[in-house]
């Protein structure tokens, strides 16, 4: 069933990639951060209780101790601009407890993610989800509180260059019906 959904939808799924090179003379401008924050902000988060919060960063400084606190991803200090996204821990185990403390926010971050990594590529962007970091560290230079958690690092850019899809598993390999 076609539900007017453009192909223009789907060709952005299908273009994102991780970019790790970014055309440091060009800018994220402040109205396409806005668009990409806000698109965040709409994804799925159990009970609405929207447990994400967003640092930005663009001092050089902050980024070079980002890079170390990452384990020397260099490519984080060379993006104009730097989104931290964290789970607020305390939003979603206020309702939901263990489970909200322990997976609900991590998946309403990650859906966040998702959505600014998708309006960052159609916005003609490039951003690379970065996982790998010392959270103790990445809270003490932000000045993170208890109870919020460093979730990602996401550097955006003007990418230098576009890098070919990576192997994907086929699809019949992955689908199971009706159990495993």
């Amino acid at each position: 069933m076609n539900m007017g959904i453009k192909m223009d939808f789907f060709e952005v799924i299908k273009k994102r990639r991780s970019i790790r090179s970014f055309q440091r003379d060009q800018p994220v401008s402040e109205s396409d951060l806005k668009k990409i924050l806000e698109t965040a902000i709409t994804a799925p988060s159990a009970g609405n209780r929207q447990s994400w919060d967003f640092i930005i960063i663009t001092k050089e400084e902050t980024k070079k101790e980002l890079v170390r606190a990452a384990l020397g991803q260099d490519f984080i200090a060379r993006a104009p601009v730097v989104i931290v996204v964290c789970a607020n821990i305390g939003r979603s185990a206020a309702v939901y407890g263990r489970r909200g403390r322990d997976l609900y926010c991590i998946q309403d971050t990650a859906a966040a993610i998702q959505n600014m990594l998708l309006t960052i590529t159609a916005l003609g962007y490039g951003a690379c989800w970065v996982g790998a970091f010392q959270e103790a560290a990445v809270s003490s230079i932000l000045n993170i509180p208890e109870g919020v958690r460093p979730v990602a690092i996401i550097p955006i850019g003007v990418p230098k260059r576009s890098p070919k899809p990576p192997p994907r598993l086929p699809l019949s390999e992955l689908i199971h019906y009706e159990h495993y």
